[in-house]
Protein backbone atom coordinates (compact mmCIF):
# COMPACT_ATOMS: atom_id res chain seq x y z
CA UNK A 1 0.00 0.00 0.00
CA UNK A 2 1.14 3.84 -0.72
CA UNK A 3 1.30 6.11 2.38
CA UNK A 4 2.66 9.29 1.03
CA UNK A 5 -0.11 11.48 2.36
CA UNK A 6 0.89 10.27 5.64
CA UNK A 7 4.31 10.54 5.63
CA UNK A 8 4.41 14.13 4.57
CA UNK A 9 1.50 14.92 7.24
CA UNK A 10 3.41 13.42 9.70
CA UNK A 11 6.84 15.11 8.37
CA UNK A 12 4.49 18.46 8.99
CA UNK A 13 3.34 17.74 12.63
CA UNK A 14 6.75 16.54 14.08
CA UNK A 15 7.28 20.53 13.79
CA UNK A 16 4.75 21.51 15.69
CA UNK A 17 3.99 18.52 17.83
CA UNK A 18 6.43 16.57 19.93
CA UNK A 19 7.62 13.45 18.04
CA UNK A 20 4.83 14.82 15.47
CA UNK A 21 2.13 12.42 17.59
CA UNK A 22 -0.24 13.57 20.63
CA UNK A 23 0.50 9.77 22.23
CA UNK A 24 3.67 8.22 21.86
CA UNK A 25 2.83 4.64 20.51
CA UNK A 26 1.07 6.28 18.00
CA UNK A 27 4.40 7.10 16.45
CA UNK A 28 5.49 3.15 15.21
CA UNK A 29 8.76 3.80 16.95
CA UNK A 30 8.16 0.23 18.14
CA UNK A 31 7.54 -1.07 14.44
CA UNK A 32 9.62 1.55 12.26
CA UNK A 33 7.94 3.34 9.76
CA UNK A 34 5.72 5.95 9.70
CA UNK A 35 2.46 6.29 11.03
CA UNK A 36 -1.08 5.95 9.23
CA UNK A 37 -3.36 9.18 9.76
CA UNK A 38 -6.84 8.75 9.89
CA UNK A 39 -9.24 10.43 7.58
CA UNK A 40 -12.48 8.73 8.62
CA UNK A 41 -13.99 5.27 9.76
CA UNK A 42 -16.75 3.54 9.47
CA UNK A 43 -18.44 0.11 11.49
CA UNK A 44 -15.16 -1.93 11.06
CA UNK A 45 -12.89 -0.33 8.16
CA UNK A 46 -10.28 2.69 8.71
CA UNK A 47 -9.99 5.13 5.77
CA UNK A 48 -6.63 6.67 5.82
CA UNK A 49 -5.37 9.44 3.86
CA UNK A 50 -4.48 7.78 1.23
CA UNK A 51 -7.40 6.08 0.38
CA UNK A 52 -6.91 2.82 1.47
CA UNK A 53 -9.31 0.56 3.53
CA UNK A 54 -8.30 -1.06 6.58
CA UNK A 55 -9.97 -3.35 8.74
CA UNK A 56 -9.74 -2.25 12.34
CA UNK A 57 -8.33 -4.35 15.52
CA UNK A 58 -7.02 -1.13 17.62
CA UNK A 59 -10.81 0.32 17.50
CA UNK A 60 -10.02 3.22 19.37
CA UNK A 61 -8.17 1.32 21.74
CA UNK A 62 -11.37 -0.39 23.18
CA UNK A 63 -14.39 1.92 23.07
CA UNK A 64 -15.46 1.25 19.50
CA UNK A 65 -17.32 -2.04 20.46
CA UNK A 66 -20.14 -1.88 18.42
CA UNK A 67 -18.09 -0.19 15.61
CA UNK A 68 -16.74 2.92 14.43
CA UNK A 69 -19.40 6.33 13.59
CA UNK A 70 -22.32 4.14 15.73
CA UNK A 71 -25.78 5.78 14.36
CA UNK A 72 -27.04 5.73 18.00
CA UNK A 73 -24.38 7.46 19.52
CA UNK A 74 -23.53 9.76 16.28
CA UNK A 75 -27.33 10.70 17.17
CA UNK A 76 -27.32 11.17 20.75
CA UNK A 77 -23.53 13.61 20.21
CA UNK A 78 -25.24 16.17 17.41
CA UNK A 79 -28.69 16.30 19.12
CA UNK A 80 -26.73 17.19 22.55
CA UNK A 81 -24.70 19.37 20.74
CA UNK A 82 -27.44 21.63 19.18
CA UNK A 83 -28.18 22.19 22.82
CA UNK A 84 -24.84 23.87 23.80
CA UNK A 85 -21.36 21.61 24.61
CA UNK A 86 -20.53 22.57 27.87
CA UNK A 87 -21.26 24.27 31.09
CA UNK A 88 -19.76 23.69 33.99
CA UNK A 89 -23.14 22.65 35.66
CA UNK A 90 -24.89 19.56 36.57
CA UNK A 91 -27.03 18.11 34.06
CA UNK A 92 -29.49 15.64 33.95
CA UNK A 93 -27.97 13.02 32.19
CA UNK A 94 -25.21 12.81 34.59
CA UNK A 95 -27.71 10.97 36.52
CA UNK A 96 -28.91 9.06 33.77
CA UNK A 97 -25.71 7.20 32.85
CA UNK A 98 -24.70 6.78 36.43
CA UNK A 99 -28.27 4.99 37.60
CA UNK A 100 -27.70 2.65 34.72
CA UNK A 101 -23.60 2.23 35.13
CA UNK A 102 -24.19 1.52 39.09
CA UNK A 103 -26.71 -0.81 37.89
CA UNK A 104 -24.91 -3.01 35.91
CA UNK A 105 -21.68 -2.89 37.37
CA UNK A 106 -21.65 -5.43 40.39
CA UNK A 107 -20.57 -4.09 44.01
CA UNK A 108 -20.47 -0.17 43.44
CA UNK A 109 -23.10 2.48 44.68
CA UNK A 110 -22.01 5.58 43.60
CA UNK A 111 -19.96 6.79 40.78
CA UNK A 112 -18.09 9.83 39.74
CA UNK A 113 -17.20 10.88 35.96
CA UNK A 114 -13.47 12.31 34.98
CA UNK A 115 -11.98 12.97 31.56
CA UNK A 116 -9.56 10.26 31.04
CA UNK A 117 -8.73 6.41 32.13
CA UNK A 118 -5.51 8.05 33.67
CA UNK A 119 -7.51 10.81 35.42
CA UNK A 120 -9.86 7.90 37.28
CA UNK A 121 -7.09 5.54 38.05
CA UNK A 122 -5.15 8.98 40.04
CA UNK A 123 -7.99 9.69 41.97
CA UNK A 124 -8.95 5.83 42.40
CA UNK A 125 -5.57 5.72 44.28
CA UNK A 126 -6.21 9.60 46.10
CA UNK A 127 -9.52 7.76 47.51
CA UNK A 128 -7.83 4.72 48.25
CA UNK A 129 -4.78 6.90 50.41
CA UNK A 130 -7.27 9.32 51.99
CA UNK A 131 -9.93 6.28 52.76
CA UNK A 132 -7.17 3.90 54.48
CA UNK A 133 -4.83 6.70 55.99
CA UNK A 134 -2.04 4.67 54.39
CA UNK A 135 0.44 5.95 51.83
CA UNK A 136 1.63 3.07 49.98
CA UNK A 137 0.31 1.65 46.74
CA UNK A 138 0.92 -1.97 44.71
CA UNK A 139 1.30 -2.23 41.26
CA UNK A 140 2.48 -5.04 38.95
CA UNK A 141 4.91 -4.86 36.12
CA UNK A 142 3.45 -4.53 33.01
CA UNK A 143 0.05 -3.06 33.86
CA UNK A 144 -0.84 0.42 32.92
CA UNK A 145 -3.15 2.61 34.72
CA UNK A 146 -2.46 6.04 32.83
CA UNK A 147 0.18 8.20 32.97
CA UNK A 148 0.31 9.59 36.71
CA UNK A 149 3.18 9.85 38.27
CA UNK A 150 2.58 6.81 40.62
CA UNK A 151 1.80 4.44 37.75
CA UNK A 152 5.15 5.27 35.58
CA UNK A 153 6.76 2.35 37.18
CA UNK A 154 7.52 -0.19 34.48
CA UNK A 155 4.54 0.65 33.44
CA UNK A 156 3.82 -1.59 29.90
CA UNK A 157 2.31 -0.57 26.66
CA UNK A 158 4.09 2.58 25.35
CA UNK A 159 6.41 3.01 28.07
CA UNK A 160 7.54 -0.51 27.57
CA UNK A 161 7.54 0.26 23.75
CA UNK A 162 10.10 3.20 24.39
CA UNK A 163 12.06 0.89 26.79
CA UNK A 164 12.19 4.05 29.82
CA UNK A 165 9.44 2.56 32.27
CA UNK A 166 10.47 4.79 34.72
CA UNK A 167 9.63 8.37 33.08
CA UNK A 168 12.31 11.27 33.91
CA UNK A 169 10.25 13.79 36.04
CA UNK A 170 8.81 11.19 38.43
CA UNK A 171 10.11 11.83 41.73
CA UNK A 172 12.12 9.13 44.20
CA UNK A 173 9.53 9.87 46.90
CA UNK A 174 6.92 8.88 44.32
CA UNK A 175 8.74 6.24 43.12
CA UNK A 176 9.14 4.97 47.11
CA UNK A 177 5.33 4.74 47.56
CA UNK A 178 4.79 2.38 44.67
CA UNK A 179 5.67 -1.51 45.00
CA UNK A 180 5.98 -3.67 42.06
CA UNK A 181 4.63 -7.12 42.19
CA UNK A 182 4.81 -9.59 39.64
CA UNK A 183 1.24 -10.32 37.81
CA UNK A 184 -0.06 -13.78 38.27
CA UNK A 185 2.13 -13.81 41.36
CA UNK A 186 0.27 -14.23 44.42
CA UNK A 187 3.23 -15.30 46.87
CA UNK A 188 5.05 -11.88 45.70
CA UNK A 189 2.21 -9.88 46.45
CA UNK A 190 2.19 -11.19 49.69
CA UNK A 191 5.88 -10.90 50.41
CA UNK A 192 5.38 -7.17 49.64
CA UNK A 193 2.83 -6.64 51.87
CA UNK A 194 4.40 -8.67 54.79
CA UNK A 195 7.46 -6.29 54.46
CA UNK A 196 5.14 -2.87 54.07
CA UNK A 197 2.93 -4.10 56.73
CA UNK A 198 -0.03 -1.71 57.84
CA UNK A 199 1.57 0.52 54.82
CA UNK A 200 -0.09 -0.14 52.05
CA UNK A 201 -3.42 0.91 50.92
CA UNK A 202 -4.71 -0.17 47.99
CA UNK A 203 -3.69 -2.81 45.33
CA UNK A 204 -4.09 -1.99 41.44
CA UNK A 205 -4.60 -4.31 38.87
CA UNK A 206 -5.80 -4.78 35.15
CA UNK A 207 -7.56 -8.10 36.03
CA UNK A 208 -6.89 -9.03 32.21
CA UNK A 209 -4.24 -7.33 31.60
CA UNK A 210 -4.24 -5.65 27.94
CA UNK A 211 -1.09 -3.31 27.82
CA UNK A 212 1.53 -6.21 28.16
CA UNK A 213 -0.31 -8.10 25.47
CA UNK A 214 -3.51 -9.87 26.42
CA UNK A 215 -2.85 -11.80 29.91
CA UNK A 216 -5.85 -13.04 31.77
CA UNK A 217 -5.44 -14.14 35.46
CA UNK A 218 -4.32 -17.91 36.46
CA UNK A 219 -6.93 -19.31 38.63
CA UNK A 220 -7.00 -17.95 41.69
CA UNK A 221 -4.93 -14.86 41.31
CA UNK A 222 -8.31 -12.79 41.74
CA UNK A 223 -9.40 -14.46 44.21
CA UNK A 224 -6.33 -14.49 46.45
CA UNK A 225 -5.71 -10.58 46.27
CA UNK A 226 -9.16 -10.06 47.40
CA UNK A 227 -8.41 -12.27 50.42
CA UNK A 228 -4.90 -10.69 50.95
CA UNK A 229 -6.72 -7.57 50.89
CA UNK A 230 -9.35 -8.53 53.18
CA UNK A 231 -6.51 -9.74 55.84
CA UNK A 232 -4.57 -6.65 55.93
CA UNK A 233 -7.26 -3.92 55.53
CA UNK A 234 -6.18 -3.05 51.90
CA UNK A 235 -8.57 -1.68 49.18
CA UNK A 236 -8.53 -3.44 45.84
CA UNK A 237 -8.59 -1.59 42.71
CA UNK A 238 -10.07 -3.25 39.34
CA UNK A 239 -8.79 -0.45 36.31
CA UNK A 240 -11.26 -1.99 34.36
CA UNK A 241 -11.01 1.17 31.60
CA UNK A 242 -10.01 -1.58 28.63
CA UNK A 243 -12.17 -4.12 30.36
CA UNK A 244 -15.28 -2.63 31.99
CA UNK A 245 -18.51 -3.04 29.43
CA UNK A 246 -16.37 -4.87 27.12
CA UNK A 247 -16.25 -8.22 28.58
CA UNK A 248 -19.63 -8.28 30.19
CA UNK A 249 -22.05 -6.02 31.10
CA UNK A 250 -20.38 -5.92 34.45
CA UNK A 251 -16.49 -6.32 33.08
CA UNK A 252 -13.89 -8.11 34.71
CA UNK A 253 -15.96 -8.41 38.07
CA UNK A 254 -19.15 -10.26 36.80
CA UNK A 255 -16.44 -11.89 34.26
CA UNK A 256 -14.55 -13.57 36.98
CA UNK A 257 -16.72 -13.33 40.14
CA UNK A 258 -14.38 -11.33 42.07
CA UNK A 259 -15.35 -8.30 43.54
CA UNK A 260 -13.17 -5.30 44.28
CA UNK A 261 -13.27 -2.25 46.52
CA UNK A 262 -12.84 0.60 43.48
CA UNK A 263 -13.05 0.02 39.96
CA UNK A 264 -12.00 2.61 37.28
CA UNK A 265 -13.93 2.77 33.86
CA UNK A 266 -12.71 4.47 30.09
CA UNK A 267 -13.10 3.93 26.99
CA UNK A 268 -16.59 1.96 26.45
CA UNK A 269 -18.23 4.52 28.46
CA UNK A 270 -17.60 7.31 26.76
CA UNK A 271 -18.42 5.44 23.70
CA UNK A 272 -15.94 6.99 21.59
CA UNK A 273 -15.35 10.60 23.37
CA UNK A 274 -12.97 11.43 26.22
CA UNK A 275 -14.06 10.09 29.61
CA UNK A 276 -13.45 7.90 32.72
CA UNK A 277 -14.93 7.38 35.78
CA UNK A 278 -14.20 5.80 38.95
CA UNK A 279 -17.29 3.75 41.53
CA UNK A 280 -17.71 2.07 44.46
CA UNK A 281 -19.59 1.70 47.46
CA UNK A 282 -21.48 4.66 48.96
CA UNK A 283 -18.71 4.55 52.22
CA UNK A 284 -15.99 4.93 50.23
CA UNK A 285 -17.28 7.62 47.72
CA UNK A 286 -18.33 9.88 50.07
CA UNK A 287 -14.67 10.51 51.36
CA UNK A 288 -14.70 12.36 48.34
CA UNK A 289 -15.14 15.94 48.19
CA UNK A 290 -17.92 17.95 48.60
CA UNK A 291 -18.97 15.18 51.46
CA UNK A 292 -15.62 14.72 52.23
CA UNK A 293 -12.02 15.40 52.82
CA UNK A 294 -10.83 13.82 49.36
CA UNK A 295 -10.57 16.61 46.83
CA UNK A 296 -11.03 16.07 43.30
CA UNK A 297 -12.34 18.05 40.16
CA UNK A 298 -12.67 18.54 36.69
CA UNK A 299 -14.18 21.60 35.11
CA UNK A 300 -15.20 19.68 32.15
CA UNK A 301 -16.29 16.62 34.01
CA UNK A 302 -19.48 15.32 33.01
CA UNK A 303 -19.69 17.03 29.86
CA UNK A 304 -22.80 16.58 28.20
CA UNK A 305 -21.29 15.42 24.51
CA UNK A 306 -19.74 12.64 26.17
CA UNK A 307 -22.46 11.65 28.70
CA UNK A 308 -24.58 11.25 25.50
CA UNK A 309 -22.54 9.06 24.00
CA UNK A 310 -21.42 7.22 26.83
CA UNK A 311 -25.41 6.83 27.71
CA UNK A 312 -26.16 5.73 24.50
CA UNK A 313 -23.53 3.39 24.36
CA UNK A 314 -24.32 1.60 27.82
CA UNK A 315 -27.98 1.44 26.96
CA UNK A 316 -27.40 -0.12 23.39
CA UNK A 317 -25.15 -2.69 25.03
CA UNK A 318 -27.14 -3.30 28.38
CA UNK A 319 -30.56 -3.90 26.27
CA UNK A 320 -28.58 -6.44 24.04
CA UNK A 321 -26.62 -8.52 26.62
CA UNK A 322 -26.20 -11.38 23.21
CA UNK A 323 -23.47 -9.04 22.35
CA UNK A 324 -20.92 -10.15 24.51
CA UNK A 325 -21.55 -13.49 23.43
CA UNK A 326 -21.23 -13.00 19.77
CA UNK A 327 -17.97 -11.15 20.56
CA UNK A 328 -16.05 -13.40 22.36
CA UNK A 329 -17.37 -16.11 19.19
CA UNK A 330 -16.07 -14.20 16.70
CA UNK A 331 -12.35 -13.66 18.74
CA UNK A 332 -12.76 -17.07 19.32
CA UNK A 333 -12.81 -17.66 15.26
CA UNK A 334 -10.54 -15.65 14.79
CA UNK A 335 -8.13 -17.01 17.06
CA UNK A 336 -8.30 -20.56 15.77
CA UNK A 337 -7.81 -19.19 12.39
CA UNK A 338 -4.53 -17.14 13.43
CA UNK A 339 -3.10 -20.43 14.85
CA UNK A 340 -4.07 -22.43 11.58
CA UNK A 341 -1.86 -20.05 9.88
CA UNK A 342 0.72 -19.87 11.78
CA UNK A 343 0.98 -23.57 12.21
CA UNK A 344 1.27 -24.12 8.50
CA UNK A 345 4.01 -22.25 8.38
CA UNK A 346 6.14 -23.24 11.71
CA UNK A 347 5.91 -20.04 12.99
CA UNK A 348 6.73 -20.02 16.67
CA UNK A 349 3.82 -18.11 18.89
CA UNK A 350 1.65 -17.76 21.55
CA UNK A 351 -2.00 -16.42 21.11
CA UNK A 352 -3.88 -15.16 24.87
CA UNK A 353 -7.27 -14.61 24.67
CA UNK A 354 -10.33 -13.45 27.15
CA UNK A 355 -13.81 -12.48 25.79
CA UNK A 356 -13.44 -10.04 22.94
CA UNK A 357 -9.59 -9.23 23.48
CA UNK A 358 -6.70 -11.28 21.83
CA UNK A 359 -3.39 -11.36 21.39
CA UNK A 360 -0.21 -12.51 19.41
CA UNK A 361 3.23 -12.83 20.80
CA UNK A 362 5.53 -14.22 19.13
CA UNK A 363 7.07 -16.73 22.22
CA UNK A 364 8.42 -20.01 22.95
CA UNK A 365 6.91 -20.10 25.95
CA UNK A 366 3.18 -19.05 27.65
CA UNK A 367 2.67 -15.59 28.46
CA UNK A 368 1.56 -14.89 31.91
CA UNK A 369 3.57 -12.08 33.44
CA UNK A 370 5.96 -8.63 31.82
CA UNK A 371 8.68 -11.11 32.04
CA UNK A 372 7.58 -13.34 29.80
CA UNK A 373 5.73 -11.05 27.60
CA UNK A 374 9.20 -9.29 27.05
CA UNK A 375 10.47 -12.58 25.53
CA UNK A 376 8.72 -12.26 22.37
CA UNK A 377 10.27 -11.52 19.57
CA UNK A 378 10.18 -7.90 18.56
CA UNK A 379 11.86 -8.82 14.84
CA UNK A 380 9.05 -10.97 13.99
CA UNK A 381 6.46 -8.59 15.39
CA UNK A 382 7.69 -5.53 13.02
CA UNK A 383 7.34 -7.91 10.15
CA UNK A 384 4.48 -9.06 10.94
CA UNK A 385 3.11 -6.13 11.74
CA UNK A 386 4.11 -4.22 8.25
CA UNK A 387 3.53 -7.34 6.53
CA UNK A 388 -0.95 -7.19 7.94
CA UNK A 389 -0.97 -3.54 7.26
CA UNK A 390 0.27 -4.03 3.51
CA UNK A 391 -2.80 -6.47 3.28
CA UNK A 392 -5.22 -4.14 4.75
CA UNK A 393 -4.88 -4.77 8.79
CA UNK A 394 -4.72 -2.80 11.15
CA UNK A 395 -3.57 -4.11 14.65
CA UNK A 396 -1.47 -1.91 17.20
CA UNK A 397 2.00 -0.75 16.49
CA UNK A 398 3.43 -2.50 19.46
CA UNK A 399 4.01 -6.23 20.73
CA UNK A 400 2.49 -4.81 24.41
CA UNK A 401 -1.19 -4.00 23.18
CA UNK A 402 -3.80 -6.51 23.12
CA UNK A 403 -6.15 -6.02 19.90
CA UNK A 404 -9.69 -5.15 20.67
CA UNK A 405 -12.75 -6.97 18.72
CA UNK A 406 -16.04 -5.10 17.59
CA UNK A 407 -19.13 -6.40 16.66
CA UNK A 408 -19.60 -4.42 13.46
CA UNK A 409 -16.40 -7.14 12.17
CA UNK A 410 -18.52 -9.73 10.44
CA UNK A 411 -16.54 -13.14 9.53
CA UNK A 412 -16.09 -11.69 6.02
CA UNK A 413 -13.91 -9.33 7.54
CA UNK A 414 -11.99 -12.09 9.96
CA UNK A 415 -11.75 -14.89 7.02
CA UNK A 416 -10.07 -11.85 5.05
CA UNK A 417 -8.11 -10.95 8.40
CA UNK A 418 -6.89 -14.78 8.71
CA UNK A 419 -5.73 -14.59 5.11
CA UNK A 420 -3.49 -12.01 5.35
CA UNK A 421 -2.03 -13.89 8.34
CA UNK A 422 -1.07 -17.16 5.52
CA UNK A 423 0.58 -14.88 3.42
CA UNK A 424 1.98 -12.73 6.00
CA UNK A 425 3.60 -16.02 7.70
CA UNK A 426 5.22 -16.78 4.67
CA UNK A 427 7.40 -14.06 5.19
CA UNK A 428 8.34 -14.44 8.60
Amino acid sequence: MIYKRSSALFAAAQKVIPGGVNSPVRAFKAVGGDPIFVTEAKGAYLYDEDGNRLIDYINSWGPMILGHAYPPVVNAVIDKAKKGTSFGMPTEIETQIAELAVSMVPNVDKIRFVNSGTEACMSAVRLARGYTGKDKIIKFSGCYHGHSDSFLIQAGSGAVTFGSPNSPGVTKGTAQDTLLARYNDLDHVERIIMSNKEEVSCIIIEPIAGNMGCIPPVKGFLEGLRSLCDSHDILLIFDEVMTGFRLAKGGAQELTGVNADIVTFGKVIGGGLPVGAFAARSEIMDHLAPLGPVYQAGTLSGNPLAMAAGLTMLVELNNTPEVFKSLADKTEYLHHGIANALDEHNITYTINRIGSMISVHFAENAVVDFDTAAKGNNDTFKKFFHGMLNNGVYIAPSAFETWFITEALTYEDLDETIAAVQKVAKTL
